[in-house]
């Protein structure tokens, strides 16, 4: 396995429901993982997180939900739907519904059909399928 040049590591409440939640439901795999730390690497469609139960090894302040206030985590997929269709079945609830957005890059347009989705800590993930480009 080669490993991303910036991987996010999140610091979870409960180990166990956040991997039930990346692996079950949206579709990552293991990658490796320690159970006496309560971690594990995971990725998907090339993107990659560590996750790990909160341990005070990385604490900057106290932890409240929602986790991760101030970030979201991109994360490029292929297609969206099976995600979509598996958060529907397990009755996980869709914190913005998918849409079209096109972004400035210069003088193109960058289209992603993309939704948000919080993790069982409230950290915010953004899946991305990409549209290609269009001329401003």
């Amino acid at each position: 396995m080669k490993f991303n040049k910036l991987i996010p590591e999140l610091s979870v409440s409960n180990f166990e429901k956040s991997l039930k939640f990346y692996i079950e439901i949206i579709g990552f795999k293991i990658e490796y993982k320690r159970d006496e730390s309560k971690f594990a690497m995971i990725s998907f469609q090339g993107s990659q997180i560590m996750i790990e139960e909160v341990n005070n090894n990385w604490s900057t302040g106290k932890l409240k939900y929602p986790f991760g206030r101030g970030i979201n985590l991109q994360i490029e997929v292929d297609k969206m739907q099976s995600i979509l269709d598996n958060l529907k079945i397990n009755n996980y609830p869709i914190f913005v519904e998918p849409k079209v957005n096109w972004y400035r890059q210069d003088n193109q347009l960058l289209g992603n059909k993309e939704f948000l989705v919080k993790d069982p800590d409230g950290y915010l993930l953004r899946f991305a399928e990409d549209l290609g480009t269009k001329p401003l």
